[in-house]
Formats: C-alpha cells, structure tokens, sequence
C-alpha cells in the first residue's frame, strides 16, 4: 500500500524534527561490499569477461542503511540485527559506529553475516553478485537475544522501525513484541520491507506479511500465491493502522 504524497511544507517540517528524533532500528542488517576492476578481454575458460582487481569498498545496507538515513537527518539511531561470528560482523560493526549509529549485534555462529558482493567495473556495469546469507528463521535462542536488545532500548527511542529482509531476525515473536512495545510506550512503529512501508502499530502480529509468507512457503506455496497473500496482509495491516 502506497503512503499519500507528502507536500513539500510538511517535508520540510518531518525534516527539521529529525534532529530530536532516537529511532531503534530493529531487522536484517547487511554488508554490500564492492570488487571493482578493469574488463579488457574475455576469459578463455568460458564466454565471461575477466575482470583485473582495482580496489574494493564496503558500505551498510538494509536495517543499517535505514539507520544511517536516520543519523544523515540528524537524528539518533541505534541498530538491532543479527550477524555471523565472522569477518562480515566486525566490517558490519565498525561502518555502523563510523557511521554514527549504536550497533546492539546479536551474534549467530550458525549462520553468515549478509553479505552482498558485487564485482563491477571501473565504468560502473555490474558483471556479478555473490550473496552470503541465510533466510532461515533464526533460533530460538537468538530470538530471545535479540528481544532483550529490544527491551534494553526501547524506553528511550521516540519511534520503531522494523526493517525486514526476510534473512530470518524478524520472526513473529519479535513482531509481536515491537508492536507490544511500541503501544505499551506510545511509539509509533513502522515496518519497511524492503521498497514498502507500511504502520503496523495496533495490527495484528499474526497478520504480519513476512508472517504469512513464511507460513505459505513451509506449505509449498507457489510464489503467485505468496505475493497475493503478502499484499492481503499488507493491505490488512494498513487498514488496521487506519482504525487505531
């Protein structure tokens, strides 16, 4: 569901407001990381280019590029996520304190920190992406890692905002406790996935589109009947943000 335009005027006043604000960012947050080269000729072994190393970069994406979006308004963030125990996790930790926002990582040996590689050239063509990940829900004794986070910052955040990849930190139970946090204190709560976003303050958790998705995809689910399902409950979610 599309948010209503915006005037510029009430733009402009959201903005100026940023500064006070102390947003607890709370999703999949992941590593994008950059191998750029030169591309003079194709390999011999097969019809791809072979690319010559420059150098390569690194930037945050995901829940902490929203939290950086937050900081680069003027606002506080602090960032909830989960990462492997490896090289990706102390990258993802150390940009996201360079970048002024509180990591609060929760780390799982059972699984890698996202990582999206991408080989591109000097000229900016993308020849190839490489995705360290996991979709799988996380444990549960992860889930209670990450809801103490949750619980050690909530009272000191103005709003929520959950940013959800489907890289299994969002489960249901950490739903349901965002958005029983967020009433319990009066913050207001909002869900970005990945292009949408939506208030799901007062919805029903159970109702939760990554919810739905999931439960469809451990039936067999086709991916049209998914898609359908997850607008059902987006636009359920919307409508009950509506009425409260």
């Amino acid at each position: 569901m599309l948010l209503p335009a915006l005037a510029p005027e009430r733009a402009r006043e959201i903005i100026s407001r940023a500064g006070g604000a102390n947003v607890l960012v709370v999703g999949d947050a992941m590593v994008d990381k950059f191998i750029v080269g030169r591309v003079t000729r194709i390999s011999p072994e097969a019809p791809v280019p072979v690319v010559a190393f420059d150098h390569d970069m690194y930037r945050i994406g995901g829940a902490a590029n929203v939290a950086s979006n937050v900081v680069a308004l003027g606002g506080q963030a602090t960032l909830v996520a989960v990462t492997g125990r490896d090289d990706g996790a102390s990258t993802l930790a150390q940009a996201c304190r360079e970048a002024g926002i509180a990591p609060s990582l929760v780390g799982d040996g059972s699984r890698p920190t996202t990582t999206k590689m991408r080989v591109v050239t000097d000229r900016n063509q993308q020849v190839a992406r490489i995705d360290y990940e996991s979709d799988s829900e996380v444990s549960s004794e992860i889930e209670e890692r990450i809801i103490a986070e949750i619980a050690k910052h909530v009272s000191r955040c103005s709003a929520i905002v959950v940013s959800d990849y489907m890289k299994g930190c969002v489960t249901r139970r950490v739903m349901q406790t965002l958005v029983t946090a967020g009433a319990d204190c009066g913050r207001p709560c909002s869900s970005i996935r990945r292009s949408r976003i939506s208030t799901i303050t007062g919805a029903r958790p159970s109702s939760h589109p990554t919810i739905t998705r999931r439960r469809l995809r451990l039936t067999g689910a086709s991916g049209a009947r998914m898609r359908r399902a997850t607008r059902r409950a987006s636009f359920a979610n919307a409508r009950a943000a509506a009425m409260c």
